[in-house]
């Protein structure tokens, strides 16, 4: 009886790996530079002193038409390191996070000020520890024909022992389902630090204080704009832009608001590898077999993409990212469970 469950249940991670893998893979047109949209990239920085150069001098590198971009820092109790740098430099303009915009909270509210701010078509948005290539804000607006409302981007982690390794790989598996879904029309995921939308869209849904509040205040805001029927979302696959618990949870809990198709993904996912963690017990060799055909998907998937985006070295760590997920993917219903509060940022939700 297990070997027909699990049998069963590795038909459904078949069928999820072919659609990622289709989605993954579908391509969008591009604009030419001279009908590219204008831009507002907004930074939201609370306590990043450590990290806030390194971003900076990326941003200050970015090509786009002169008159067409702004780079808008929301500072939090960031310090004035971003005064120091931005000094002089007529593209970046500072704005202190003290407005309270409806009942918002933490990075939402910071977000919702700097959208007070911005005066142009795309928002773009990037976090304080990122590093973005110069390419970035020229590379997503030119997916801005006029019926698209949002587009998500690639974001990858630097990956130079297992622990890292295995969280890159995990990031970009998570990519790939969040870009694959999207694509094909039925978004369930994406990732705020490489994110952006219609300054339209946003005020049409009312903005971050018209939206339920959620601990994932991108998804949220992307599932909305789905919502309007009116524009398309693209998650195109481009080489573009370069405490594990806590953002783990947060990224859980934010996903209790998917869809039902959402949690098919996410309770096959959990019933395979459980049912791995089975196999022991109920040993066949059908379902060894099922275990290796689970393994052969899961590099059928990454693999292409992390060749696509330039850092296939990082598959030297397959091996820790297969038992990092074991655990994970068992483990995190769990951690929801037991409580639904999340610490993030040195706030409380």
């Amino acid at each position: 009886m297990f070997e027909i469950i699990f049998f069963i249940i590795m038909c459904g991670y078949f069928i999820h790996s072919v659609i990622y893998v289709i989605g993954v893979g579908k391509r969008f047109p591009t604009m030419e530079e001279t009908d590219l949209p204008s831009v507002s990239v907004i930074v939201a920085a609370r306590n990043e002193e450590k990290n806030i150069l390194r971003c900076l001098k990326s941003l200050d590198k970015l090509i786009y038409p002169e008159g067409k971009l702004e780079i808008i820092l929301v500072d939090d109790h960031t310090g004035e390191i971003i005064d120091e740098f931005i000094s002089g430099k007529e593209i970046f303009r500072k704005i202190v996070s003290k407005k309270e915009i409806g009942k918002l909270k933490g990075k939402t509210n910071a977000l919702a000020n700097g959208l007070e701010a911005a005066n142009n078509e795309i928002i773009m948005t990037t976090d304080a520890d990122c590093e973005v290539k110069p390419t970035w804000v020229k590379r997503t607006a030119s997916y801005y024909f006029k019926n698209v409302g949002m587009v998500n981007g690639v974001t990858t982690q630097v990956a130079f022992d297992h622990f890292s390794g295995m969280q890159s790989l995990d990031f970009i598996y998570l990519l790939i389902v969040a870009s694959s879904t999207i694509n094909l029309g039925n978004p369930i995921s994406c990732i705020g630090n490489n994110m952006s939308y219609r300054k339209e869209a946003y005020d049409e849904v009312g903005g971050y204080e018209n939206l339920p509040f959620s601990v994932t205040e991108d998804f949220n805001l992307m599932m909305a704009i789905h919502r309007l029927k009116k524009y398309k979302i693209v998650f195109p696959v481009d080489k573009d832009v370069q405490s594990l618990y806590h953002q783990k949870k947060r990224w859980a809990v934010g996903g209790l608001d998917v869809p039902l198709r959402g949690f098919a993904i996410m309770a096959n996912g959990f019933l395979a590898y459980l049912g791995i963690l089975l196999t022991p017990f109920f040993y066949s060799p059908l379902c060894l077999y099922l275990i290796i055909l689970k393994v052969i998907l899961d590099i059928f998937v990454l693999y292409p993409v992390l060749k696509m985006l330039g850092i296939q070295k990082n598959f030297r760590y397959f091996i820790s990212f297969q038992l990092y997920y074991l655990i994970y993917v068992i483990a995190l219903p769990f951690v929801v469970l037991a409580g639904r509060k999340v610490a993030w940022k040195g706030r409380n939700f």
